[in-house]
């Protein structure tokens, strides 16, 4: 399992360096979002390792990358929403804005800073290792994986459930299976449902996250009585599925 360890956070580096250099020259359209999920994936496989060596500082650059891309990855996806929908110079507003933000991530401290500790933590894992600090470490992953699953389950039960909460901790859950698929002793239907519940949720979100900006960006004005169907269709769309998810995995535990 540790080999295994290893080996992903090998993967997961080669993956940001690769990210790395399609941001700097701007290569596709993808590269922003793939930097991001394989951070997301970072984050993940880390949050079982609490406590460990060198996983609080890579922890802390992980989450710091992810801040310093949000706000981005929200104007790239607002952006291409526009120009799909005919509005095209609110499009290429916030189009020019994004030319300078793939290189300056891509040299950014946030990023050098992530890819220093990663490069540095195989060597901490195999310390811990040779120290005996690894020893149960399966069983402290499986606690953690199953803490989070009845987290999720708690909140999909209050009826006063926060759907922001809801889809963070349906990421960490999905996300975390991926980290460990070796670990799923998840039922069946979970993973689709999960992925359905995220994908419903997100289009929630989206929604809500426009209409703030709307308040302040004069050029999306136009865009708001449309977002306002939307978010409730998605409302609606979110419920159906948590409710699904909820007796598909939940009912019996």
């Amino acid at each position: 399992m540790i080999d295994r360890l290893v080996a992903q956070i090998l993967g997961l580096e080669v993956r940001l360096l690769a990210c790395q250099a399609r941001l700097n020259a701007h290569t596709d359209s993808e590269a922003l979002h793939d930097l991001r999920t394989t951070v997301r994936r970072l984050r993940s496989l880390l949050r079982p390792l609490r406590g460990l060596p060198g996983v609080e500082q890579l922890e802390a650059a992980a989450s710091a990358v992810g801040t310093l891309t949000t706000p981005l990855r929200d104007r790239e996806v607002l952006a291409a929403y526009l120009e799909q929908h005919g509005k095209s110079e609110a499009a290429k507003r916030r189009q020019v804005q994004m030319a300078d933000a793939y290189p300056a991530v891509a040299a950014s401290p946030e990023l050098a800073q992530l890819l220093m500790f990663l490069d540095a933590f195989p060597r901490f894992i195999r310390a811990a290792q040779r120290e005996g600090l690894l020893r149960g470490l399966r069983q402290r992953i499986e606690k953690r994986l199953d803490k989070q699953w009845k987290k999720l389950g708690e909140a999909l039960r209050d009826p006063a459930h926060d759907r922001h909460r809801l889809r963070l901790l349906i990421k960490r859950v999905r996300y975390a299976i991926e980290a460990y698929p070796e670990l799923d002793r998840l039922p069946e239907a979970a993973m689709p449902r999960l992925k359905s519940a995220q994908g419903a949720l997100g289009d929630w979100h989206d929604c809500w996250q426009w209409l703030a900006r709307a308040e302040e960006e004069a050029d999306l004005q136009s865009c708001v009585l449309v977002w306002q169907v939307t978010m409730e269709k998605a409302e609606s769309k979110s419920d159906k599925v948590l409710d699904k998810l909820m007796a598909s995995c939940f009912e019996k535990s």
